[in-house]
């Protein structure tokens, strides 16, 4: 389907286009033709998925190509536990397309709601020093070239490859289907609790390293770092839900409606956030529970937030997260969204955010009505001090020049994009940025 363009935001409003034109493909070759089409017309070629990156990423001023429609989940190899999906699959829409199959994802992200293509393609990732992020999962993918030919890429075609398609940034071709490489399906026994900042920041490489899954969660104005722990248990093992109506307190009155309310009162009224930020963690973040894994890695947000994360070598967080907690305190000022701080395994994908090095990450947040510049960029500095490489989907300044000397294999990943599209028919503003030309 074609129509014409029409305004087009991302979720945190960071990022607005009208594109000159939308179509929706519902076949790989649908989208052969439009990226044909659009070459044809010197046009550029943009897939977006939910829109869930707060970068440009995915701004489209030519062709926007929205994929919603090529969805679902195409074939199962049961023996080796491999599933091929169409690129535009929710994220939440596929534990219950594996259920049946008696697997899962091995790791996910704190948010489903984006496209299987765009998680993988921004380098999107969860928590676990001992697991890598989503595109390391990735075993095989299909995409449309500059030239609109399909290209498979697996550890049999192409098999040097991989590590650039698994995680290329939208720059290297329109991808149509990705192939996942799942575990058996399996329960997480969650443990939510707030525990003295101090202490956590004390113990943080060994709390990490213990661990399937740890994170915590740190609201500017207090000295209490709320933790979560998560160890992997087997699928048959018992369940221990939440009740429906504790889990809607804590998760939908609290967690959303109420803090919606404060970030709106605080943007307004600033010398309220402190006494909220206490307020709220005595009142969330201690629960136990087990549960399938998906409903325990990922959590509804619907309070609207801005972002910038950086990943640093894990050892750097500790001294990291310090100077970023003194600088909210010497600059005064109000943060009434917390940070986080998640852990993932070294990889070997050319522009992964943990290429080569046990990674930790830190995320720091400003609700969307708030103006986050001066927060951000003076965070933005400690992090690059410490060794830090920006998330590709959020917000930060870094540029080609300064992101060559943080990746080894930066120039090989370009030399691709040389061959693949030399004309950039999938190119926009913000991949001219951080990859050149």
């Amino acid at each position: 389907m074609t129509r014409p363009g029409a305004p087009w935001q991302n979720w945190g409003r960071t990022e607005e286009i009208r594109p000159q034109r939308v179509e929706r493909p519902a076949s790989a070759e649908a989208v052969q033709r439009a990226v044909q089409a659009a070459r044809r017309r010197g046009m550029r070629v943009k897939a977006v998925g939910a829109g869930h990156s707060f970068s440009g990423i995915a701004v489209a001023p030519g062709v926007l190509l929205d994929l919603s429609d090529l969805s679902g989940l195409i074939e199962v190899d049961d023996p080796r536990g491999r599933v091929r999906l169409h690129a535009g699959t929710r994220l939440h829409r596929i534990p219950a397309l594996l259920a049946p199959y008696g697997l899962a994802m091995e790791n996910l992200g704190d948010i489903d709601r984006q496209s299987v293509a765009g998680a993988i393609s921004t380098g999107t990732h969860g928590t676990g020093a001992r697991f890598a992020g989503l595109s390391g999962q990735v075993v095989g993918a299909t995409l449309v070239t500059a030239d609109g030919d399909l290209l498979a890429v697996d550890e049999t075609r192409h098999p040097e490859l991989l590590g650039a398609v698994a995680l290329g940034l939208g720059a290297l071709g329109i991808l149509i289907d990705v192939t996942l490489q799942c575990v058996p399906a399996f329960l997480l026994a969650a443990v939510e609790h707030p525990e003295p900042l101090g202490d956590v920041l004390a113990a943080l490489g060994e709390r990490a390293a213990a661990s399937d899954h740890f994170e915590f969660y740190w609201f500017p104005h207090t000295e209490v770092a709320l933790t979560k722990t998560q160890t992997r248990l087997p699928g048959d093992a018992e369940r221990r839900p939440l009740p429906p109506v504790g889990r809607w307190i804590d998760e939908t009155l609290l967690s959303n409606g109420v803090y919606r309310v404060a970030c709106a009162a605080g943007a307004l009224v600033p010398a309220i956030i402190p006494p909220f930020s206490r307020l709220a963690v005595r009142l969330t973040g201690d629960r136990q529970y087990t549960d399938r894994s998906d409903r325990v890695l990922t959590q509804s947000r619907t309070v609207r937030f801005r972002e910038m994360e950086y990943a640093l070598p894990a050892e750097e967080v500790p001294p990291a997260f310090e100077e970023l907690r003194d600088l909210i305190r010497q600059r005064g000022w109000r943060i009434s969204f917390p940070v986080e701080v998640r852990f993932a395994a070294a990889d070997d994908l050319w522009l992964s955010t943990a290429h080569g090095r046990d990674t930790g990450y830190i995320a720091v947040h400003r609700y969307w009505r708030e103006d986050p510049e001066a927060y951000f960029a003076a965070a933005e500095q400690i992090f690059l001090a410490h060794g830090g490489r920006p998330h590709w989907g959020k917000m930060h300044t870094r540029d080609a020049a300064a992101l060559r000397a943080r990746y080894p294999r930066f120039d090989d990943f370009l030399a691709l994009r040389d061959r693949w599209d030399p004309e950039r028919v999938f190119a926009n503003r913000y991949t001219g940025r951080i990859l050149g030309g």
